[in-house]
């Protein structure tokens, strides 16, 4: 009999019985009246006899469907408790047995409510309505155990697609480094691997998908039997061991605030390399479809699916975002943007599948959490940037660099400047000031005029928020390389080493994506600045050298002239030696600089002393020449090799 059916019968007896007891009740009423005549009271005699039969027989009848439910707890009961005193699982033992006993468990669900809603009045109906609850307690529990089998057992092996990371230019400074800003100790390495930016979202089954339709029977059946409590804990209890195994795989270990803040920064770099990769894998693939999963058997039981998947998910999601959390409140070192943008770029990026997942007020306190730490590590990457540029302006040096050469300070900016690159939209995002504008410098109190202009005047209208912050970086490494060059006694040399310097700038630029963010004005400056440093260095270098082969009209006749052309010949050679001598222990790393340089002087030096010698020849006489126009221009191409030699050491070669 169907579940309706039921409730219509048990109604109607109910109604019957309570029309014959008022029967009764009046006839007994009317007999006990003295003045009926004798065929009256009769008839009520006769009346309340069938009455009486009535009652028997509608007690008969209820007595009868009383019976026919205690039957079918027995049979139901019989069925449930067979799987009772057995180990085996039930969805291990095929399909048939499976629906035998779920139509069990729902035989029992149905008499209990049957029960439920009948008034029970003997002891013995309230006796059948406690065994029928026990029995469905029974099933509930074996439910439950079979639930979170079928969860575990059927699990899908979650292996997530390697995700690769590319690396940065190969003279890029390590990171750690620019705390010191040391002129010896700080080598060129990979300062940064970014995460590939490309991963699609899609969805993979945790679970076969075979068992998803016997998922979704149980918890309908635990649900409609007032046991969705015990069916949502123990889906909870399953999965949030399934998520915190994906973040073990994916090597995130549960730290504190506290253990985070302690690390140290080679450590802690490791770390936030996972985290960024994790963070990818974690919402796009994994709680994609662990929401799927949870939607799938859930679909038809109102707000619960979302209820277990954020119960679920919560713990690892709050373990997530409490490292980033704690990197947000560390140390500030500049090393560290490039990091920090990585994991402010991953959680924007994530940001709209986090609002998805979590949407509605169940899932609102994780994503008001994501907000806030996003936040933080955006005030965190404005607050370093402003580090970083404090850091150049306050490097001092003690000793002048060796060699002249690029400067291990300029290496690091200019690398690290030219990472940055790789955030323009992020950072002209964060680097905007509150009402919106860009500001042109984030410490414009330390931030020293280069020459006659002060950073401002390098900047051109309309550049990006980036753009004009990474000039004022360079402004602020041009101040203090220009403050280095003082270092030298040598005034040849202060310009050679800027020389150097601002030529690395302005190729980092030219020859990277810098160049948009920089745009060709700025490269046409800084091309100009390093040549004129190159005049500076060769005037400082050759002019007093070279005005000793200078063309004399009074020196062409008498023997006094000859004597002061030969000591200007030989004052030129001990001159030019001591320049050789200094000058190949300085170094231009750039080919195509070094090259142009000992070209240009070349052309000054060679054809000053080929002229001298040509027309004084006959004056000084040729036991005097010392050098060849050809052996001299040889000697020039020693120079600015970085490894000093001697013209009087016949192994200079």
């Amino acid at each position: 009999m169907a579940m309706g059916d039921y409730e219509s019968t048990a109604t109607s007896l109910e109604g019957e019985e309570n029309l014959i007891a008022a029967a009764e009740h009046i006839v007994k009423a009317l007999g006990s009246n003295k003045n009926f005549t004798k065929d009256v009271k009769k008839i009520l005699a006769d009346l309340g006899s069938q009455l009486s039969t009535m009652a028997t027989i509608e007690d008969n009848m209820v007595e009868g469907k009383k019976s026919g439910i205690e039957e079918q707890l027995n049979v139901v009961e019989e069925k449930i408790m067979s799987w009772e005193s057995d180990d085996s699982m039930i969805w291990d033992s095929g399909p048939d047995e499976v629906a035998e006993y779920l139509n069990a468990v729902d035989g029992a669900r149905k008499l209990t409510e049957r029960l439920e809603n009948q008034c029970l009045s003997s002891q013995e109906e309230k006796d059948l309505l406690c065994r029928a609850h026990d029995v469905l307690q029974m099933a509930m529990q074996r439910l439950e155990d079979e639930f979170k089998h079928v969860l575990v057992h059927h699990r899908q092996p979650f292996e997530p697609e390697p995700i690769s990371f590319r690396s940065s230019e190969d003279d890029a400074v390590e990171e750690g480094s620019i705390v010191s800003f040391g002129d010896e100790s700080v080598e060129e390495s990979t300062l940064r691997d970014s995460i590939s930016r490309n991963s699609e979202e899609f969805i993979v089954d945790l679970v076969h998908p075979d068992v998803i339709s016997d998922l979704k029977c149980i918890a309908n059946l635990m649900f409609s039997s007032n046991y969705d409590h015990e069916c949502r804990q123990a889906y909870i209890l399953v999965r949030k061991d399934a998520l915190d195994e994906c973040l073990f795989n994916l090597e995130i270990e549960k730290l504190s605030i506290e253990d985070v803040l302690k690390m140290e920064w080679g450590t802690l770099n490791s770390k936030i390399k996972r985290w960024v990769r994790a963070m990818k894998v974690f919402v796009r693939p994994y709680l994609v479809s662990e929401k799927w999963l949870c939607d799938q058997t859930f679909a038809e039981l109102g707000s619960s699916n979302l209820v277990c998947f954020v119960e679920a998910a919560k713990a690892p999601m709050l373990q997530l975002l409490n490292f980033a959390e704690a990197i947000s409140i560390g140390s500030h070192q500049p090393e560290r943007l490039g990091r920090i943008l990585d994991m402010y770029e991953v959680l924007a990026d994530l940001l709209l599948d986090i609002n998805a997942l979590f949407s509605d007020e169940v899932g609102s306190s994780i994503r008001i959490e994501y907000q806030e730490v996003l936040k933080r590590l955006a005030d965190t990457v404005r607050v370093t940037f402003l580090e970083f540029e404090n850091a150049i302006a306050t490097n001092a040096s003690t000793s002048p660099f060796a060699g002249g050469g690029v400067h291990h300070l300029t290496k690091y900016v200019m690398n690290y400047i030219r990472l940055l690159a790789d955030y323009n939209e992020t950072l002209n995002l964060l680097l905007k000031n509150h009402d919106g504008a860009a500001a042109t410098s984030l410490s414009p109190d330390t931030s020293p005029a280069t020459g006659e202009e002060s950073i401002t005047k390098d900047f051109s209208d309309g550049c990006s928020p980036m753009a004009l912050h990474l000039q004022s970086l360079t402004s602020v490494l041009e101040a203090n390389l220009d403050e280095k060059s003082k270092l030298y006694r040598d005034a040849s040399l202060q310009h050679f080493f800027l020389m150097n310097n601002i030529y690395y700038m302005a190729q980092k630029v030219k020859n990277s994506e810098l160049r948009l963010i920089f745009e060709d004005k700025w490269i046409r400056k800084h091309n100009w600045k390093f040549q004129q440093h190159a005049m500076s260095y060769e005037r400082a270098t050759w002019s007093s050298i070279l005005s000793l082969l200078k063309d004399d009209s009074n020196s062409s006749s008498g023997s006094t002239s000859r004597t002061v052309l030969r000591e200007r010949l030989r004052s030129f050679y001990v001159a030019f030696d001591e320049v050789y001598k200094t000058q190949t222990a300085w170094i231009i790393t750039d080919v195509q600089l070094r090259e142009d340089l000992r070209i240009s002087t070349s052309l000054k030096v060679i054809q000053a002393y080929r002229t001298f010698v040509g027309r004084q020849m006959q004056h000084i006489g040729e036991k005097h020449i010392r050098y060849n126009a050809e052996e001299l221009q040889d000697y020039l191409l020693d120079l600015f090799e970085g490894s000093q030699k001697s013209l009087h050491n016949p192994n200079r070669r």
